[in-house]
């Protein structure tokens, strides 16, 4: 796959490959003397292009802009440090099962970078294909899943319906008894779904797309953004001023505040996304499993802790902890799924901002300033989408013009009527 669209090539910057003759000769030196993963520069004056949002997608926006297309006098501005934001505060939940076409387009499209990643960065981010199992609790609901299962198929993505006996012996810890609050009807599964580890994938990204050239500068927060004739010149920083004639914004959860910098307003919305773990069991749960009903998905973590969400808070808001009634919903509904949970104690919570447009899809798309362009609104399923989304937003903001996969998610959508409603396939509310 060297030389391929999706920007497959092994390291030839400064950097050294990651091998297990690289691990044997380091041991020698007590792993004193690895080499720094990425730089960490002062900022140039002026770059071709500056993209704002140091998270997964923007450092994958970076990377390919440098691999494919070739231009790596590129700055990737982040005001915390990178992953720090909705990359690392996810359930790191990929799949690719979706209901309309456009929507299969974009989550396939990123389920096939996946699928190569680890070898194409030179960096393992531990993608494991453990399978996603989404369930349902009545008739009704089977029903429409064995409807999506067909649209799905008609996409050539893989996806399968499965019986309660069937899922029973796949997640031996589930009660599928019918007696319980929400009875376990069936489900559907894509075995090529699964999780990876969301600090792998920044520092993946930021190691390639530093290894090309790319300047990454942490701990630098943008303050506005520089226009003149209808034109994007740069950003203004706490660091100083930068030129650009180009900025890509991709700063989940704040897509709307940056936007305000520009004289724009988006139709998104920005609400808490919580998640929270358990303390470490033995290995009890080899798939993720999701209940779109009752608002609540469970998988288990390398390290042993079952990780644990939910649907979005019902309110607006930037808060990075979120609402106790939205935990205790998610906590009901999993003791009663898996009662092996009720003697567990939480080790720790957390929550994470997203974006949710109207029709709980994407927007990657110019805007009706010249040269900015906005990756924003993916609601819950950003992570999921981190490779694909940073392979067609890198397309748009190099040739000024969407591919195949990204055009549907223009801003001209909320114009012209012509919306992708994802929210019955989000998997949780919006």
């Amino acid at each position: 796959m060297k030389g391929s669209a999706s920007g497959m090539r092994a390291l030839k910057g400064g950097s050294s490959r990651y091998s297990i003759f690289a691990l044997a000769r380091n041991a020698l030196s007590y792993h004193e003397n690895w080499q720094k993963a990425w730089r960490s520069p002062e900022p140039k004056p002026e770059y071709d292009v500056i993209i704002v949002g140091g998270g997964g997608h923007g450092l994958a926006t970076a990377y390919y802009l440098a691999s494919v297309h070739g231009i790596r006098n590129v700055a990737v501005i982040e005001k915390g440090w990178i992953g720090g934001g909705n990359t690392g505060r996810n359930t790191t939940i990929i799949r690719s099962n979706y209901l309309w076409d456009e929507s299969a387009g974009i989550y396939e499209h990123a389920l096939k970078l996946w699928e190569g990643l680890s070898q194409e960065l030179n960096f393992n981010v531990m993608f494991s294909q453990r399978g996603v199992l989404t369930l349902a609790h009545s008739e009704h609901e089977l029903k429409e899943m064995r409807r999506r299962v067909e649209a799905i198929r008609l996409n050539g993505i893989d996806s399968e319906v499965m019986t309660p006996g069937q899922i029973k012996k796949l997640v031996p810890i589930i009660d599928t008894s019918p007696t319980i609050r929400y009875p376990v009807m069936g489900g559907f599964i894509q075995k090529r779904g699964g999780t990876a580890r969301h600090d792998a994938v920044a520092w993946g990204y930021a190691r390639a797309a530093d290894d090309l050239g790319v300047d990454i500068i942490q701990n630098c927060e943008v303050t506005g953004i520089l226009r003149e004739g209808g034109k994007v010149t740069g950003i203004e920083t706490s660091r100083g001023t930068i030129r650009a004639k180009k900025v890509g914004c991709v700063t989940a959860g704040h897509s709307g505040v940056v936007a305000e910098m520009a004289g724009l307003h988006l139709p998104i919305d920005s609400r808490p996304l919580q998640a929270l773990v358990s303390e470490p069991i033995k290995p009890c749960v080899d798939t993720v499993i999701m209940s779109n009903a009752v608002h609540m998905y469970i998988s288990q973590s390398d390290k042993g802790e079952l990780v644990m969400g939910a649907g979005v808070d019902s309110y607006n808001s930037y808060s990075q902890r979120g609402s106790l009634p939205t935990v205790e919903g998610l906590l009901a509904a999993a003791v009663e799924l898996y009662p092996i949970v009720s003697r567990l104690r939480v080790l720790r919570t957390w929550g994470g901002i997203v974006d949710t447009c109207p029709d709980a899809s994407p927007i990657i798309s110019k805007t009706p300033v010249e040269g900015l362009y906005f990756n924003c609104g993916w609601g819950t399923g950003g992570f999921k989408a981190t490779p694909g989304s940073g392979h067609v937003f890198a397309e748009l903001i190099a040739k000024d013009e969407p591919n195949r996969i990204s055009a549907p998610f223009s801003l001209n959508r909320f114009e012209t009527g012509y919306l992708i409603d994802e929210h019955g396939a989000a998997g949780v509310a919006h």
